[in-house]
């Protein structure tokens, strides 16, 4: 019984201390929860957003016109702007990471509908799912606590009341995927405030199918080798500038094999703004091509 008190007890300091700093997102559909990021900033998941402006609800009941400062789809992140009032923002967890089987609160406020509280425990680490737009989100926190619809973007946080993710993803079975609150968080939601949106980097290229890929090149009779085949190439894109052609198969994408698209988004994200190096089978002959990804090229998928 002294466990469940002392649950209980965290549950009400929870709610009556964290509990104003969350809050409703939207008010009748596409409806989730967010927190007091800063004085004036609301942090949510990019999915609760429905064009530039919002219904941003307080734990009080009073309601605010949230506008979209920035967003990042693929991380599934956005820091909106509103009057927050008194609401405190939440402090960030420091020291050692959550690992399985440390007790976790979910808060949130569907839509501005009431606190909810719950209790559950970390029950994996480091668990990867896709994003609004099929981009992998990997690092993230799974965990048990039970969650309403409309609890996206509401917060994870220990016992004392610090933030270790934000609620984003529904696995079933009793369990849920948070956005670990970590520090490439914090710096994606200092810059999203600064009013910095993300923009994916973009190689401009178009890929066939893989099971399509095999059979073509089975076709005319070349080698079958695991790669990325080439069905388009943007003009004036870093694909097109560095010459790459359709029937170009990628090998390898920043030194590593590229046997997936998450493979050559992984090496588009680390040489962001930089030059990606390629492997690429042109008929027989494989080359090495280097790509150069300016911030300013054409965006192309």
């Amino acid at each position: 019984m002294a466990i469940l008190d002392e649950i209980q007890a965290n549950i009400v300091q929870l709610a009556e201390g964290a509990g104003s700093s969350v809050v409703g997102i939207g008010q009748r559909w596409g409806v989730g929860s967010g927190i007091v990021l800063a004085p004036g900033r609301i942090l949510t998941n990019a999915h609760n957003v429905r064009g530039d402006e919002v219904t941003v609800t307080f734990a009080d009941g009073r309601t605010a016109e949230g506008r979209v400062t920035a967003l990042d789809v693929d991380a599934d992140v956005a820091v909106l702007e509103t009057d927050t009032g008194d609401a405190a923002a939440l402090a960030w967890a420091t020291g050692t990471a959550a690992g399985i089987g440390t007790p976790v609160f979910a808060l949130a406020n569907p839509g501005g509908r009431g606190l909810r509280v719950t209790f559950g425990f970390v029950s994996g680490v480091d668990r990867t799912f896709r994003g609004p737009r099929g981009v992998r989100i990997t690092g993230s926190l799974e965990h048990t606590a039970p969650l309403l619809p409309g609890s996206s973007g509401g917060p994870v946080l220990d016992a004392g009341g610090q933030l270790l993710g934000i609620n984003t993803n529904r696995l079933g079975e009793g369990f849920y995927l948070a956005i670990s609150a970590d520090e490439a968080l914090r710096g994606r939601a200092d810059a999203l405030a600064r009013g910095e949106t993300a923009t994916p980097p973009k190689l401009g290229v178009a890929i066939t199918p893989r099971h399509v890929a095999r059979r073509l090149r089975r076709a005319v009779g070349l080698p079958d080798i695991d790669g990325l085949l080439i069905r388009e190439v943007v003009e004036d894109s870093p694909a097109g500038r560095a010459n790459l052609a359709s029937g170009d198969l990628i090998m390898a994408a920043g030194g590593r094999p590229a046997r997936s698209m998450d493979d050559l988004f992984d090496a588009l994200q680390a040489a962001r703004g930089g030059t990606l190096q390629l492997t690429v089978v042109r008929g027989t002959d494989e080359r090495t091509i280097q790509v150069v990804l300016g911030e300013d090229s054409p965006s192309a998928e």
